[in-house]
């Protein structure tokens, strides 16, 4: 398990051990937290530092492991943030003078054509009369965004997914599309990624209009491996594994070298491309 991962189990962790959670506009609207959001904005280390607790002197855990303010302020300072779209998905107070945060950050900067995504978890502590952080854990920047949590059933286990298939494949032929059959598991980080990037505004259109979309749980590597084997996405290259048939069931593409198993890295762009690319023909 590599660093980036062992990171976003904590974060899963947080978002599910913290004890009862509330999304609220209170939550979104924490005041000490839009306070650290403009520090970041102004893009002034020092501004910026002045958030973190000195006494105690706050803990920073990265992908890259653990670290300091000084590493935490160089990273959002340097990034010259022009945009910065939070998203409190988790919050909690744990004890008086504490609040805790599970966050997702939309990212803008001035040398990134497109938008970049930080998940993270903070601790904050009020002393005296401010609020400072005392706790920060955060990924890097992701080219998608990434799960805080991973409840989401995408993978129906159970079910006959030959069956499924064939009720996509007659929905295609009467919809002119081809099928998408998305090998994974709902214990799989990059299987989250890619279903979120499938429900990304500037996907949804080309999947709608060109594609049927069947998901197939591989569980522990234990099921539905003839039709892994029979669709040419080898288990051994990793999940999410991607296969596209027409609509009359002939194999169009199969990700062979698990070109996917990796979404977490992968940038929408690429994605975008392999969708367009085996999209029906006009």
């Amino acid at each position: 398990m590599n660093k980036a991962v062992r990171l976003m189990s904590i974060l899963l962790f947080m978002a599910v051990s913290f004890g009862v959670w509330a999304q609220t506009e209170t939550a979104n609207n924490f005041a000490p937290l839009q306070k650290w959001k403009s520090a970041v904005l102004t893009g002034d280390p020092d501004t910026l530092r002045a958030v973190y607790s000195s006494t105690p002197g706050a803990k920073v855990q990265t992908a890259d492991g653990a670290s300091d303010v000084n590493t935490d302020v160089a990273f959002w300072s340097g990034l010259k943030v022009t945009q910065l779209k939070i998203d409190v998905v988790k919050s909690n107070s744990p004890g008086a003078g504490l609040q805790e945060l599970v966050m997702q950050m939309e990212v803008h900067t001035p040398t990134a054509t497109t938008a970049r995504y930080v998940s993270a978890g903070q601790l904050w502590q009020k002393q005296g009369e401010d609020w400072k952080l005392v706790g920060i854990q955060r990924t890097g920047l992701t080219r998608l965004q990434q799960p805080v949590s991973m409840d989401k059933q995408i993978y129906a286990e159970g079910v006959d997914a030959r069956a499924e298939i064939k009720e996509a494949l007659d929905k295609a032929a009467k919809g002119n599309k081809n099928v998408i059959v998305v090998f994974g598991a709902n214990w799989c980080l990059d299987c989250h990624v890619l279903d979120m990037a499938f429900h990304r505004a500037d996907f949804v259109p080309v999947l709608q209009k060109n594609y049927e979309v069947v998901h197939v749980d591989i569980g522990k590597g234990d099921k539905n491996q003839d039709l892994m084997n029979e669709y040419q996405v080898p288990m051994k290259k990793g999940i999410p594994a991607v296969a596209v048939l027409d609509s009359h069931g002939k194999l169009l593409a199969s990700q062979k070298n698990g070109e996917f198993e990796n979404a977490r890295s992968m940038g929408p762009e690429e994605l975008l491309k392999f969708l367009n690319q085996w999209k029906p023909k006009a």
